[in-house]
């Protein structure tokens, strides 16, 4: 930046458009550098002679095998090699590494090697820092039985294990990259080829959402040219974006990848509000499409909907009545177009009908007179003001908004879902449309209504002339300026509801609806699909299979299976096993890698529910440094909020259904029979309430728990 500031005396327009673009891009790299400072080297790994000797792109040694010989007879071997792992590749003078980028292949043996398949791996380094100061270093001996010694020296060993310092660290209300601490099965589908699909299977605390962000940052570095902008991750919840919205950026990837929220993916509307499990139910079902199509269709009836048309041509009154008015509809809205687009049809169809009425046609037997004739009582009909008020009143453009909001009518409703919904269902739903915000389902219905309605297309603006150029007559001379590369670029951007690939996270959650919505984001995209069927909140997971299947087409499919759960410890994983077996009989946990000791606590209410919630989360306040995060049934969030005032923001009080993806030192389950009972899949969200927590776990009961002689209630018995 330094040398471009210094070119300010420069003699032509090119080496001025030069020295911006340097001092923009050095701009760039020295923001991405800054961005990067904080924990920028975390890794180092020490290793044996490779096999081939050949070095790669990167500058490291491409051999996973040690050669022959790398390990002498008596168990003693020398490092041939360190390389140092970080955030971002830097090279020096000369071009040679001095640290690899996480992603490259390089640094893949960090990730990959264990004490069962080492390669040529023998001590692996993972370093905590904080600008310029180490504050901890942990080593993990890939080949523990080896005494391998660098420059004549032995290897030390620091630490008492990367992954279990890691796991030990309190938790915020941000997810933290797990750039560090990366285990085998996430590395490999992290790396995965991008082709096609890939599907993601695991419980709880196995890592699934921290893997889809990294696998987004690793697609990036792979090729950056097809996915720069191009990658969307959905996720559940607003809650579940904030918490892991820093990753990527820490990654070095600010801007790159959109992560929205289900409710946030229509640009114009946001979902605020919450629909009941019966509701949802019903608006998440594909029989929704049946009755948005003819929602359609019936809203152009409303607005008091003109039964006659007046017009008059060739100095004769011409009328169409309300019956064939209604025929004229029918015929238009035969088409398979979208609604808003059948509007040229129904103004054809309109013309051909009062052009009968005319008489006109039998003028002439010459066909030319004939067609002029005809063109031009067309001119003189779509140019009077009569014509052109009735069309805009009979055939509105129509918008997603104005539809649902037609459907908030209960009789109206009623009517247009007859023999698909039954009434009662009809009226839930009109009435959940009359409150104030939308939720995360009806954002699916506004999307689908879109597509169903489609957009008119509207005459492009015309270039501004500038006064100036028109008094000196040079607007004549001056082509019409094309739209550059970066301009479109800039508008497709903001445009965008494609992209190259799309990550569905918790996709066992989705709706039909919500598949159609997804699917029409990435209808040319490769896709990764993370979830768990044992944590759905969905009601009929065949159904929403079927969805997702129509939204990914004939794509081949790679699935993977993540079976360690780093989060919960053994003895918080063994009890929501118990639920995982009478919400999914034969399904199998994840094994849990630790066990700190700590049982999980039982408590029952004395009488004041609010009371004995906010006195367990003081408590555990206590005991752990970093969250805590209270679960309710949806129905008590606010509620929760009320208890929980005054204890600080590092307790935080959430319904069932936003518990998803997240996860706290602590946690406070309110009354698990009343989670359970929310929903048919009221167990599944249970077992998602009861997985939250890294360290501890309280269950509070009230008499419907129907809690023992220890607490213990009904429902957590063996």
């Amino acid at each position: 930046m330094r040398d471009a500031a210094q070119r300010g005396q420069v003699g032509t327009p090119g080496a001025l458009a030069e020295r911006d673009a340097q001092v923009f891009r050095a701009g760039l790299h020295l923001n991405r550098l800054n961005n990067e400072y904080e924990d920028f080297l975390f890794g180092r790994i020490d290793l044996l002679r490779g096999k081939d000797g050949k070095k790669g792109p990167d500058g490291a040694y491409t051999a996973v095998e040690p050669a022959e010989g790398a390990v002498r007879p008596d168990n003693t071997a020398d490092i041939a090699e360190t390389l140092h792992i970080g955030r971002i590749g830097v090279l020096d003078e000369n071009y040679a590494p001095l640290v690899i980028d996480w992603r490259a292949p390089a640094a893949a043996p960090f990730y990959r090697s264990t004490p069962v398949d080492p390669g040529r791996v023998v001590r692996r380094r993972v370093i905590r820092s904080k600008g310029r100061r180490v504050l901890g270093v942990e080593d993990d001996l890939m080949r523990p039985e080896l005494k391998a010694s660098l420059d004549g020296r032995e290897l030390p060993v620091i630490g008492d294990g990367a992954l279990m310092a890691a796991l030990g660290q309190a938790r915020t209300h941000t997810m933290r990259d797990i750039v560090a601490s990366i285990q085998a099965e996430q590395d490999q589908v992290i790396r995965a080829p991008a082709a096609s699909v890939t599907y993601v299977e695991g419980g709880p605390g196995t890592g699934k959402t921290a893997v889809a962000l990294h696998r987004a940052a690793y697609l990036l570095y792979q090729d950056r040219r097809r996915y720069a902008g191009g990658i969307l991750i959905v996720s559940p919840t607003p809650l579940l974006v904030a918490y892991t919205e820093g990753v990527l950026p820490s990654l070095g990837e600010e801007g790159q990848v959109a992560i929205r929220a289900l409710g946030s993916l229509v640009d114009g509307a946001e979902a605020t509000v919450y629909d009941s499990p019966s509701v949802a139910r019903v608006k998440g079902s594909y029989r929704m499409l049946k009755v948005l199509r003819k929602a359609a269709r019936g809203a152009l009836e409303l607005n008091d909907s003109p039964a006659r048309l007046r017009v008059v041509a060739f100095g004769r009154r011409l009328e169409l009545q309300a019956g064939e008015l209604e025929r004229i509809r029918r015929t238009a809205l035969g088409g398979t177009a979208p609604v808003n687009l059948l509007r040229p049809r129904a103004r054809r169809l309109l013309l051909d009908a009062l052009w009968e009425r005319s008489g006109a046609a039998n003028r002439h037997t010459d066909p030319e007179l004939t067609a002029e004739l005809r063109s031009s009582f067309d001119e003189d009909v779509t140019s009077e003001d009569e014509f052109i008020a009735f069309l805009d009143a009979w055939w509105p453009e129509l918008t997603p908004a104005a539809v649902l909001d037609a459907m908030a009518d209960e009789r109206r409703l009623v009517r247009w879902s007859r023999r698909i919904l039954d009434q009662g269902e009809a009226r839930r739903v009109a009435r959940s449309l009359r409150r104030d915000g939308w939720s995360v389902h009806d954002i699916a219905l506004l999307d689908e209504l879109q597509a169903i309605l489609g957009t008119p297309p509207r005459p492009r603006k015309k270039r501004e002339i500038d006064p100036l150029d028109q008094l000196t007559g040079l607007e004549e001379l001056m082509p019409v300026r094309e739209e550059t590369q970066r301009e479109r670029a800039e508008r497709l951007a903001q445009e965008r509801v494609e992209y190259a690939h799309v990550i569905v996270d918790e996709a066992q959650d989705l709706t039909p609806m919500q598949w159609r919505m997804v699917g029409r984001r990435g209808r040319h995209a490769t896709w990764t699909i993370v979830g768990d069927p044992a944590q759905s909140s969905w009601s009929d997971p065949d159904e929403a299979a079927h969805a997702r299947d129509e939204a990914l087409g004939s794509r081949p499919r790679r699935r993977f299976e993540l079976t360690v759960n780093y989060r919960n410890p053994a003895e918080i994983a063994d009890l929501a096993s118990k639920v995982l077996a009478l919400a999914m009989p034969g399904s199998q946990a994840p094994r849990a890698v630790r066990s700190t000791g700590v049982q999980p606590r039982f408590t029952v209410t004395a009488g004041d529910l609010g009371a004995t919630v906010r006195a367990e989360a003081a408590r555990l306040l206590e005991r752990v440094d970093g969250t805590v995060g209270v679960v309710v049934a949806m129905q008590r969030r606010a509620e929760a909020r009320r208890w929980l005032e005054g204890l600080g923001d590092r307790v935080v009080a959430l319904g069932s259904l936003e518990a998803k993806g997240l996860e706290y030192d602590a946690t406070v389950v309110v009354s698990p029979a009343e989670i359970a009972d929310e929903s048919p899949a009221g167990l599944r969200v249970l077992y998602v309430a009861l997985t939250r927590a890294t360290q501890q776990l309280t269950v509070v009961s009230d008499g419907r728990d129907e809690p023992d002689a220890a607490g213990v209630p009904d429902l957590l018995r063996d």
